[in-house]
């Protein structure tokens, strides 16, 4: 038993997985071996053991009955089943057959062998908008014929649909700036009365037609599509040895030179620049966020580099949407 690779910014998998006719996938690692043994009677079913990109797999066929199980052995772990025992008569002979498979996370390759083995490409409780989003990198990757420049459509792709609620997301949020000056006014007038405080609030809101919520809003409905993007250049085993151009010859594996994570820093930071914080901002917050790009530029310094590319086409993106909302902002008089 090894310990994973995983990390808090990069959480992979190492370790048994299992399906029966009730349960399409499920996980059992390491810890779970060690304290108990599994043992699941099911039709059909499949045992497997994972790591990131690779899987190996035994599939009995599907309409004998077997006993899926596990086993720890001084600290090496087991999963593998066992089916129904056979009578074979004397003089005559008797054919037993189960598929093993051992390589990459293929899941075309995987799904003819089951239903459900695809699911050991784990997208979490997202992978019903993950799978689409695979499937259309998929098709740009036909297309360019390079996995970076997939990488980037699907960016691209992403972000201009979003622009909608991108561009909500900043009006609001530039509504609200503008509101600062006169809601540090009721506060100077109310002082320590939360009651009509919140109520001069709530008329001034509706008096100016801002809706309060409505820089949230946006960003909680973009983010269920940037984490299962996240998930799919994760889990895509297409991105191993896969080269972009020049010293990016491995979209999998860290950028050996640190650029792309510097450069996603970079426009991090000026993506912050653009969006002034709020004078009512408590201080601790304003020196947090000034230090979120040295952050994320730190722990990006291990990502694989088709990730950190992704988000660096991201926040150019964003920038450029930035300078777009904010130019037709200002022609109506908001800053």
């Amino acid at each position: 038993i090894k310990p994973s690779d995983s990390s808090m910014m990069m959480p992979t998998y190492r370790g048994a997985a299992f399906s029966t006719a009730d349960i399409r996938y499920e996980k059992y690692n390491f810890e779970d071996i060690q304290e108990k043994n599994l043992e699941k009677k099911t039709e059909g079913g499949w045992a497997a053991m994972l790591q990131h990109y690779f899987v190996s797999a035994w599939v009995p066929p599907k309409n004998e009955t077997n006993t899926i199980f596990t086993r720890d052995s001084s600290g090496t772990a087991n999963i593998g089943f066992m089916g129904e025992k056979k009578t074979v008569a004397p003089g005559t002979e008797m054919t037993l057959s189960a598929d093993f498979y051992v390589g990459p996370k293929d899941q075309a390759a995987l799904s003819e062998l089951s239903d459900t083995l695809n699911l050991v490409v784990d997208y979490g409780f997202l992978w019903w908008l993950a799978v689409p989003i695979y499937k259309l990198l998929m098709f740009f990757q036909s297309i360019v014929g390079n996995w970076g420049v997939a990488i980037i459509l699907i960016t691209l792709t992403v972000r201009g649909i979003l622009f909608p609620l991108t561009k909500a997301q900043y009006t609001s949020m530039a509504k609200m700036r503008n509101l600062q000056p006169k809601l540090q006014e009721l506060k100077d007038r109310f002082g320590d009365d939360r009651q009509k405080m919140g109520q001069a609030m709530m008329e001034l809101y509706k008096k100016e037609k801002v809706n309060p919520m409505g820089g949230c809003l946006p960003i909680l409905l973009q983010m269920p599509i940037f984490i299962a993007l996240y998930w799919v250049l994760m889990e895509g085993v297409e991105l191993r040895h896969a080269p972009f151009m020049l010293w990016i010859d491995d979209l999998s594996v860290q950028d050996p030179y640190y650029i792309l994570p510097l450069l996603m820093g970079v426009s991090m930071f000026l993506m912050q620049k653009m969006q002034p914080m709020a004078p009512t901002m408590d201080p601790m917050q304003q020196k947090m966020m000034q230090w979120m790009p040295v952050i994320f530029t730190v722990f990006f310094l291990w990502f694989p580099s088709g990730l950190v590319l992704y988000w660096l086409v991201g926040n150019i993106v964003a920038i450029i949407q930035q300078k777009i909302i904010y130019a037709g902002l200002e022609k109506k008089g908001l800053k």
